[in-house]
């Protein structure tokens, strides 16, 4: 694999620093995360930020249908050169934030969903993505170490907070592996991981209004030092807390997300 790609007129492709850009280069962790994610010849697989077909080039070889999501106008004319003619190849210059991920979908399958995403989004894409659960199989990013240490922390941990309640309410998050700078050009100055999340059919611990268990969550971790008693104050009362069974003095890391949601239950049917 090329570390500098080519567009359709033979000129090189630089990284930009504002789409966050950072090419995936090294062969064994490519083909690290494509054993990861075992592309089957009955999926169709959502690629967002194809960069320069790292990851593209194997999956759209081993499975039935590939859209991507490619917001840099300048790399599309590159992927279509690269995969263009494949008739199971579909591109899409758009922003991720933005797109409806439904609208790829044909009939009821199940979309499988992968990329190196961009660490200066990372966050509210992974946001915008759950809302999708319900027609996805599973998703595989690149993501910052940072950021992926968040999504798998647990109750107690000092990376747990508004990311982890919001991804663990919809899936269960794996950390698959780490990747270092080195695998990527421009080498990135901090440390990469891959994570793997996987929707529930069955959502543990189901919210009667998932709007207000995320204005919960958010509220509660805008200042986490905070108790409970004091992050959610323009919400509830401490006492409302105490009935619920959870200790009002508590700080938001320490809350288990069953706890969030019977708070966000009790204001919903509260305020109906």
């Amino acid at each position: 694999m090329s570390k500098t790609s080519f567009d359709s007129q033979g000129i090189p492709h630089k990284a930009r620093k504002r789409f966050g850009q950072n090419f995936l280069h090294d062969p064994a962790v490519i083909n690290r995360i494509i054993r990861s994610i075992g592309p089957r010849t009955s999926d169709h697989i959502v690629e967002i930020g194809p960069g320069q077909g790292a990851l593209t080039n194997q999956l759209q070889s081993s499975v039935a249908r590939m859209d991507v999501v490619e917001l840099d106008r300048d790399l599309i004319p590159f992927l279509r050169l690269q995969f263009g003619l494949n008739e199971n190849f579909h591109i899409h210059e758009a922003d991720a934030l933005r797109f409806d991920f439904a609208g790829l979908r044909q009939s009821d399958e199940q979309l499988r969903i992968v990329g190196n995403l961009p660490y200066n989004i990372s966050t509210p894409l992974i946001f915008h993505l759950v809302s999708y659960a319900n027609i996805v199989e599973d998703m595989h990013f690149m993501l910052q170490k940072e950021v992926v240490d968040r999504m798998v922390a647990g109750a107690g941990d000092n990376n747990y907070g508004r990311l982890s309640v919001m991804t663990q309410y919809y899936c269960k998050v794996d950390l698959v592996f780490y990747v270092g700078p080195g695998a990527f050009n421009p080498p990135p100055k901090v440390d990469s991981a891959i994570v793997r999340l996987t929707p529930y059919k069955e959502l543990p611990h189901p919210c009667q209004n998932t709007k207000v268990l995320d204005h919960v969550v958010k509220n509660a971790f805008a200042m986490r030092r905070k108790t409970i008693r004091n992050g959610l104050k323009n919400l509830m009362t401490g006492d409302e807390i105490e009935q619920l069974g959870i200790d009002p003095g508590l700080r938001p890391e320490r809350l288990p997300l069953e706890s969030f949601v019977k708070i966000a239950d009790y204001l919903h049917n509260r305020d109906a």
